[in-house]
């Protein structure tokens, strides 16, 4: 078994240092907010002071934190986990869906250590990061990704392998910039719905029985329904709006004019304005122009 340093204890952090340990696995883990890690110190997990205090002399290094902001402070700097003393040949894996140009950052200095990086940003939300049955989105050197296969395994229920240092995290930009286009337009779709004065329960039968009808679409509709949207918040507006925006950054940069997801962008942008940032992700249905109740 391995000895693992585990950065950040969020929704989804939470559920795999957990998996990790109950694998047998030794896991010492930091939270920024310390209360939330000592929560867990019952659960066999050991917390860290610092970034590289849980990376000291580790064979691993994981993070899952919200954005580029919060992965830099955990990396670099005095008390950063690349600052720490590892194993040889330790690897540092970064779970968080950040940006493209950051990822290349950081796997540069990750190689300039002698360590290796593994790209790998994961599909699934929290009731799947507790059970294991994350999808693993990697970018990695094929030799790196096969011998860090066996310490994910008890996160995962498939690694997908898109190729070099990046490539993860491109098809996860990707990924969330499309929902967060689908989600927009099924808002807009519901307030259509709800000011053409159509029983949006009925709507949402409708939908399911049509084309339209993707488990993220459905989900919206259904926490809409409900305006349910400050309670169990799976997936909060700020963070698509994070993802998206760093999807139409790549977009740009590849020459691509992500004209829907830019839409989709100024959609959950306006969210902050109404204070609804904070509240699940559906609630861009408030911004454009949705009431409920």
């Amino acid at each position: 078994m391995a000895r693992i340093g585990f950065l950040g204890l969020g929704n989804m952090g939470r559920g795999m240092a957990l998996r990790l340990v109950n694998a047998g696995h030794e896991v010492v883990a930091f939270n920024r907010t310390r209360a939330r890690a000592e929560a867990l110190q019952g659960s066999g997990i050991k917390v860290a002071d610092t970034p590289r205090a849980a990376a000291h002399g580790v064979d691993a290094v994981i993070s899952m934190v919200g954005d580029d902001v919060a992965s830099r402070a955990m990396w670099l700097g005095e008390e950063g986990a690349l600052a720490a003393q590892m194993a040889p040949d330790a690897f540092v894996i970064e779970c968080s869906t950040l940006s493209y140009n950051w990822v290349q950052e950081l796997g540069q200095q990750v190689k300039a250590q002698s360590l290796r990086y593994i790209d790998c940003p994961v599909t699934g939300l929290p009731d799947a990061a507790a059970a294991g049955q994350l999808v693993l989105l990697a970018g990695a050197e094929d030799g790196d990704l096969k011998a860090a296969t066996p310490l994910l395994a008890s996160l995962n229920k498939e690694i997908i392998h898109f190729g070099a240092v990046g490539t993860g995290t491109a098809y996860k930009l990707m990924l969330n910039l499309i929902g967060a286009i689908q989600i927009a337009s099924i808002a807009e779709g519901m307030a259509i719905a709800e000011k053409a004065g159509l029983d949006l329960e009925k709507v949402n039968h409708a939908l399911s029985l049509g084309q339209a009808a993707s488990l993220q679409v459905m989900r919206s509709v259904k926490r809409i329904i409900a305006d349910d949207h400050d309670k169990d918040i799976v997936f909060s507006g700020k963070l698509r709006l994070k993802d998206a925006s760093y999807g139409v950054e790549l977009a740009q940069a590849l020459g691509v004019a992500p004209e829907f997801g830019q839409v989709a962008v100024d959609a959950f942008a306006k969210l902050a304005d109404l204070g609804l940032e904070e509240h699940n992700e559906s609630v861009v249905f408030k911004a454009v122009g949705g009431k409920n109740r």
